[in-house]
């Protein structure tokens, strides 16, 4: 679950999105529909959050220095945390704000077909970028639900799309609707109506997105399964009598950072005890391999930890 992967889907997801919000720009113009005008602004947050994540991605790789001796790995859950941000911001609560406005204030929409054609020609393309930012999640998600996925993924980028994605494709499809129910009934109301909804789905995404990616900026341990594997590489080892306590944070998608106490045979010569403790970093990277830093502190059972 922490190994690196949704540069691809990202790409797909920008060059998408910027093409869509090109076209619902113009669409607005020629429609003036609020729903149009929500979906392009909608568009334009998502094409910048997925630039955002990218930086985040170029950030994470910068070597480790003085001031940060544990890496950059962070920088990735920090723009991701930013991205959410936007997304409440300058997408759901601007289509709240002129939801609530045309329906106070509806006008009549202009050009329908062109309207619809446009939207029409979003979904297939965001239908794409959501098709691309699945398969890219598939061998992260294993044998997860897509909701323990976005819960427990230490990957930010996955989640922040697949979200991204699913909540552009709803609100293009309400959006239509919403286009062609002021249509049919004569009653522009109906696109305020689908613009408000946009909204509170944006504002839906955005809220489950910051709670996630704030639990991942203060800092998650590992997960269950490889809570259970990096005991099990201690607690066996043939030269470990007990497994005091151990500690783990991620400090980036890649970088499990291990913390150890540990009872080793008292028998042991200070040289057979270096030698054990690195076989025991050994033994938990064979398990999981992004357990990086490890610290082994060798002590005693009784000891206080």
């Amino acid at each position: 679950m922490a190994a690196g992967g949704g540069t691809k889907a990202v790409v797909a997801a920008l060059v998408g999105n910027s093409l869509i919000a090109v076209a619902k720009f113009i669409g607005f113009l020629l429609t003036r529909s609020s729903a149009m005008l929500a979906e392009a602004i909608h568009s334009v947050a998502d094409a910048s959050n997925q630039a955002l994540l990218l930086l985040g991605k170029k950030s994470a790789k910068k070597v480790a220095d003085s001031e940060h001796q544990f890496g950059y790995g962070r920088e990735r859950y920090f723009w991701s945390f930013v991205v959410a941000l936007i997304l409440f911001a300058l997408g759901s609560a601007y289509a709240l704000y002129e939801g609530v406005e045309k329906i106070l204030h509806p006008h009549e929409i202009e050009r329908v077909g062109i309207a619809l054609a446009i939207l029409g020609a979003g979904i297939i393309i965001e239908g794409f970028t959501l098709w691309t930012a699945v398969k890219e999640s598939l061998p992260l998600k294993g044998s997860m639900t897509w909701w323990q996925f976005i819960r427990r993924s230490r990957t930010p980028e996955l989640p922040v799309v697949l979200l991204e994605d699913l909540g552009a494709q709803l609100g293009l499809i309400t959006a239509f609707l919403a286009i062609i129910m002021a249509k049919v009934t004569g009653n522009a109301v109906w696109d305020g109506i689908g613009t408000l909804a946009i909204g509170i789905l944006l504002g839906i995404i955005a809220v489950i997105l910051i709670i996630e990616m704030r639990s991942l900026l203060i800092g998650e341990g590992a997960d269950i399964d490889e809570m259970k594997a990096i005991r099990s590489a201690i607690s066996d080892h043939n030269q470990v009598t007990s497994l005091i306590h151990l500690r783990t944070q991620y400090l980036g998608p890649e970088d499990l950072l291990v913390a150890a106490k540990v009872a080793f045979d008292e028998t042991l010569t200070v040289e057979q005890l270096a030698d054990a403790i690195d076989s025991v970093e050994v033994a938990v990277r064979e398990q999981v391999a992004h357990a990086r830093p490890m610290y082994i502190e060798p002590d005693l059972r009784h000891s206080v930890s």
